[in-house]
């Protein structure tokens, strides 16, 4: 299964006889709450899920966007409408970076069919709808947890020396020349650099499959059976997760990334361009 749709794709979806359920994950880092932009505008028939609410749990020693209760998750998604025979569709403002986390957390969970909408609400030439939609009927999806593969501390640490660990910031916070959030700037020893940002072009849509593959390939996914992958906390790294899915390659996730990484002082921290 494809892991983006086109918009040209989901308004044909979406005009069939057995649409997706669709979900608007619009998000901003340390910005505005976006559930008043969706209420002024979204694709008809399109659900809000709160990233901060829905998609992590609180915040603390696991990270800033650890994984959510199951139980909420499950809970919230069904009151989206989600249920596993039936296809998700998730977007957001266009970065990409929520819509991921959601479309890896409902993997991750069990959920057989989600996609992102390639280029996210910028990309949609149809008509908006303005409001908040209610589903007609609960879903029925009930999780089933790790059905994709994710890292913890310990493993991350490991597979950034027995495999490939790509880190998806900017570069300049994978060097450790500026950290704007976390407590210390650098990477996890042995971590390649590969900032999220250079898997989209300037549309914000995904490269060509072929592009990114290639990519990967000179980062090392060609020399390795396992990539991990990790970011600020969670959330650009499941857009990577997803850039490598397009690119054909599976990797797994350390949610709790660098917030949690670097949060405990007993870990070691690498600074510079190499790996280490």
């Amino acid at each position: 299964m494809n892991a983006i749709i086109s918009a040209s794709e989901l308004a044909s979806d979406l005009a069939g006889g057995n649409p997706p359920v669709l979900l608007d994950v619009r998000w901003q880092l340390r910005g505005p709450h976006q559930r008043p932009a969706y209420e002024e505008a979204h694709i008809p028939s399109a659900v809000f899920v709160d990233l901060d609410a829905d998609l992590a749990g609180p915040a603390g020693a696991a990270g800033r966007h650890p994984l959510p209760d199951t139980a909420r998750f499950g809970a919230a998604m069904r009151a989206a409408g989600v249920s596993a025979d039936r296809d998700v569709v998730v977007y957001d403002g266009g970065q990409g970076w929520a819509a991921a986390r959601a479309w890896w957390l409902l993997r991750w969970a069990g959920h057989p069919s989600v996609r992102v909408l390639d280029g996210g609400l910028a990309a949609w030439r149809g008509e908006l709808e303005s409001g908040d939609v209610r589903p007609s009927a609960e879903g029925t999806f009930t999780p089933v947890p790790d059905s994709l593969p994710r890292l913890d501390a310990d493993g991350a640490a490991a597979l950034a020396r027995s495999g490939l660990l790509l880190d998806a910031r900017a570069a300049e916070r994978y060097r450790g020349d500026v950290e704007p959030i976390d407590r210390v700037g650098g990477h996890i020893p042995g971590a390649v650099s590969a900032p999220t940002t250079e898997n989209v072009a300037n549309d914000g849509r995904f490269r060509p499959a072929g592009e990114l593959a290639a990519r990967f390939k000179a980062l090392g996914a060609a020399d390795t059976p396992k990539v991990g992958v990790y970011c600020g906390s969670g959330v650009s790294g499941a857009h990577e997760v997803l850039a490598l899915a397009v690119a054909g390659i599976p990797a797994a996730l350390y949610v709790g990334s660098w917030s949690e990484w670097s949060a405990d002082p007993s870990r070691p921290v690498a600074t510079g361009p190499d790996p280490q």
